[in-house]
């Protein structure tokens, strides 16, 4: 499907702080391999879709998947989607979506932040129930939804190296009289406020030792050069649900949580 100027790329929530990531990088590193050729935001009319892409970049929000989904109808379109917040029912959807199309859902796109995934499960495997998992996380104040979706991965990785049960391991933010941390469970912590892109750590606490493992992004454009990197991988896929683990297990590069 792809043209003599590379893959055709729309891009869903084009006037956004990620969008605007996405659009340098198609000018920058991406130019001559990936195209925009369809850019939709808050204003584009209903009526306008994804016809003619190979695939679609979405960062908007959660409450939009209705209207990219409406867009992508009948295209056949592959969907690389870093919206994170969704409920279960817009979940159902993408689900329904990738039966006739791929879909590559992250909530981060770091190439780290797969690594650390990776390292996290291994990690609370080795050390086993003797080392309480917690994961904190820090973003900008305009972030919307706590704890960010890769804090959700991360503990979701480190529950799965513990043998917990997901996500009835997730032990949201505490306050008040808690009673004693039990033994099978993960907590997050979450912290808001100024410009910061997202830090995530993920400690594994025993009685004389802790391992504190730590991502941090400085700017924006690493989620954006990822998700481009996803876009082109992706077009290549057949229809089902793929992710940071697929791409990095296709690239060689570290190891991955079995």
């Amino acid at each position: 499907m792809t043209g003599a100027q590379g893959v055709r790329l729309g891009l869903f929530g084009a006037s956004g702080r990620m969008g605007r990531k996405v659009q340098e990088a198609l000018a920058g590193p991406f130019a001559g391999r990936l195209a925009l050729a369809v850019a939709v935001d808050a204003d584009t009319p209903a009526g306008v879709g994804f016809a003619g892409c190979d695939v679609v970049v979405d960062f908007s929000v959660a409450a939009a998947t209705d209207d990219l989904l409406a867009r992508l109808s009948g295209t056949g379109a592959a969907l690389v989607s870093g919206t994170t917040g969704r409920d279960a029912a817009a979940e159902a959807r993408l689900v329904a979506h990738a039966a006739h199309a791929p879909v590559f859902t992250a909530a981060n796109f770091s190439l780290g932040v797969a690594v650390l995934t990776a390292l996290v499960e291994q990690a609370a495997r080795a050390l086993g129930p003797d080392f309480d998992p917690e994961v904190f996380e820090i973003h900008h104040g305009r972030k919307r939804d706590a704890p960010s979706g890769t804090a959700l991965v991360l503990g979701e990785a480190a529950a799965r190296g513990r043998g917990l049960p997901w996500p009835e391991a997730r032990r949201a933010a505490r306050e008040g009289d808690t009673g004693a941390r039990t033994a099978d469970e993960v907590g997050f912590a979450a912290l808001r406020g100024g410009d910061v892109v997202g830090e995530h750590t993920v400690f594994l606490l025993g009685a004389v030792e802790r391992l504190e493992l730590t991502h941090r992004a400085a700017d924006r454009g690493v989620f954006a050069h990822g998700a481009l990197r996803a876009a082109e991988w992706v077009v290549g896929q057949g229809p089902g649900r793929y992710g940071m683990r697929d791409l990095v297990a296709d690239a060689g590069a570290g190891p991955q949580p079995g």
